[in-house]
């Protein structure tokens, strides 16, 4: 089919049948061409890898071609369609179960004995749709597993229990509240498949939430949730008391919030550590796994998104001996980030590098680090106090939270430390008031602070899918009140999501910084006073070389990395709060 329809040379065929005469024929007739790594004959002669080449059977035989998404597909409902012995018999995968039909991958749409079988069975019409061989193979093993392991450890606890504290709790009379066996096998396939596919997903954290009568488990992937699949309370009780095992985290206690971290690999052996949080809800116990990969730690500035002015005036700023230095913006928008990645150059063997922090977000062996211990009453000024007994040269502190710790900071920096820490702050200058607020006098805000750094983080267009087009009337004012008050020509044109394979359907892959860097000047420092107007310090900050949020988002946007409604989304225009 492939020779008739020009795709491949008589010669390619002729040498990969010769070649295959002696071979067993166990493996699907696509992946044995896929792996030949040959290039079409047709223009524009692109790769037939494995995906091209199941699209190209879907349409040659009139079939749609599906690309199956396990975040998409509810594993519970498709296995009940069929037995897992039959689905691997002729190939197939239920994939989508509606009142009207049952949607079917296939790999072979040439072998059709089964679909009048299950329709007379089912009731139901069949709709065949093409899917590549390895996806059919892989998720057919997955999804039986996952579905027959939430069925097993459902079973093994009574119903209308919950196993933990909950303010809607059904009490079943007769029935015993027996706790899982947090070790039980069936939990542990559960949360070991979970972990693997949320490292396969580039998910950044795993919500595992409880509701009245399932458990929800979610991914954050590209700062946007994305529900995973739904599970029985009692299986997702028993898979937060097996996570919380590993994390050393009181089992017992679910009245009260708890913090846990695990240390586990990925299936290409990379270590990753994952960050536990609980937090006791309505109808039972919340656990959030924030997901550190340690990669961060090695990136270049330019990959977290530092423009050449922005890592100039940054490194102007640390390469300082003493001094304060801020980085703000709300949770989650990549401050910790920045600070290990700056830590990790800044720590040569001639300095002395120590944290204090609220936990430990990552480890890392070039430094020293503490962690906050509130049940002993070690907080962040009594860590800072601790460690300016320790001979550092460079502190960083976790967040800035009250006076006590912002005034050890400044006597840290005024004995001749470079102390970098973090503000929840709207921008770069709100950080001035954020200090005043606190109790911090301004003088010592003069003496001390070397600059600020405002960040957001924006979702970055795949760069396989995206598609450049000329800027629309709403996207030209768009653009200029994005830009205000500076004045910025038009781009000819900037890029749109429009999905593919490579970035799941989302249009984006991964995200990046934006910054606005304020680095204090002495025509700076004498406008804070105790009732500094922060729009003056705005104002004279931007004259001298500060790109707000907004304008550092429209450079990005113009380069084509990213999209005018991602950075409106983080940093809205000046008349917009």
């Amino acid at each position: 089919m492939l020779l008739a329809d020009g795709m491949v040379g008589q010669a390619d065929v002729d040498a990969l049948i010769a070649a295959r005469r002696s071979h067993r024929h166990d493996a699907h007739p696509l992946v044995v061409i896929a792996e030949q790594n040959w290039k079409s004959v047709k223009a524009p002669h692109s790769l037939l890898h494995l995906e091209a080449l199941t699209e190209w059977l879907a349409l040659s035989t009139g079939l749609e071609y599906f690309h199956i998404d396990p975040l998409k597909i509810n594993f519970t409902a498709v296995t009940e369609v069929m037995s897992n012995d039959y689905a691997a018999r002729f190939g197939i995968l239920p994939i989508q179960v509606t009142a009207q039909e049952v949607v079917i991958a296939t790999a072979e749409p040439f072998l059709r004995g089964w679909e009048e079988v299950l329709k007379q069975v089912m009731r139901k019409d069949i709709r065949r749709v093409i899917a590549t061989p390895v996806d059919i193979s892989r998720y057919l093993v997955e999804f039986y597993n996952l579905a027959r392991s939430v069925k097993n450890a459902a079973q093994n606890k009574p119903q209308g229990t919950s196993g933990q504290s909950s303010f809607e709790q059904l009490v079943d009379l007769g029935k015993t509240n027996r706790q899982f066996d947090v070790n039980d096998q069936h939990i542990v396939n559960i949360v070991d498949w979970l972990w693997q596919y949320a490292f396969e997903q580039r998910a950044s954290d795993i919500h595992i939430e409880p509701r009245r009568e399932l458990g929800i488990v979610r991914f954050r992937i590209d700062g946007v949730l994305h529900e995973v699949y739904q599970i029985p309370m009692s299986v997702m009780t028993a898979m937060t008391s097996r996570i919380k095992v590993l994390g050393r985290m009181d089992v017992v206690e679910k009245r009260r919030p708890q913090d846990g971290r695990i240390k586990t690999r990925a299936s290409n052996g990379q270590e990753i550590e994952l960050r536990l949080s609980t937090l006791p809800t309505a109808f039972g116990e919340k656990l959030v796994m924030r997901i550190f990969d340690p990669d961060v730690l090695v990136r270049d500035f330019s990959e977290l998104g530092f423009s050449t002015d922005d890592l100039a005036r940054w490194q102007q700023m640390t390469a300082r001996p003493n001094g304060i230095i801020l980085v703000t913006g709300p949770t989650g928008s990549g401050k910790t980030t920045t600070l290990y990645s700056t830590l990790k150059h800044l720590a040569t063997p001639e300095v002395n590098v120590c944290t204090i922090e609220d936990p430990i977000e990552m480890v890392e062996g070039a430094f020293n680090q503490m962690q906050v211990q509130h049940g002993i009453e070690l907080g962040f000024a009594d860590g800072v106090r601790a460690l300016m007994r320790q001979d550092p040269d460079i502190i960083m502190i976790g967040e800035i939270r009250d006076f006590e710790t912002a005034d050890m900071a400044i006597q840290a920096a005024l004995t001749g430390h470079l102390v970098l820490s973090t503000l929840h702050t709207n921008d770069a200058p709100s950080a001035i008031t954020r200090l005043l607020d606190l109790g911090v006098p301004s003088y010592m805000i003069n003496a001390t602070l070397l600059g600020v750094m405002g960040q957001r983080l924006v979702r970055v267009l795949c760069p396989h899918c995206k598609q450049p087009q000329p800027l629309q009337a709403e996207e030209n004012e768009l653009w200029d009140r994005l830009v205000t008050p500076w004045k910025s020509a038009h781009p000819a044109q900037i890029y749109h999501q429009e999905g593919c394979l490579e970035c799941r359907m989302t249009g984006y892959t991964g995200r990046i910084g934006i910054y606005e860097i304020l680095l204090m000047s002495p025509e700076l420092r004498k406008l804070i006073t105790a009732t500094t107007d922060i729009a003056l310090v705005r104002e004279l900050a931007n004259r001298e070389g500060m790109k707000p949020l907004r304008v550092s988002g429209a450079m990005k946007v113009a380069a084509g990395i990213t999209t005018l409604d991602e950075v409106v989304k983080v940093a809205p225009p000046a008349s917009e709060p």
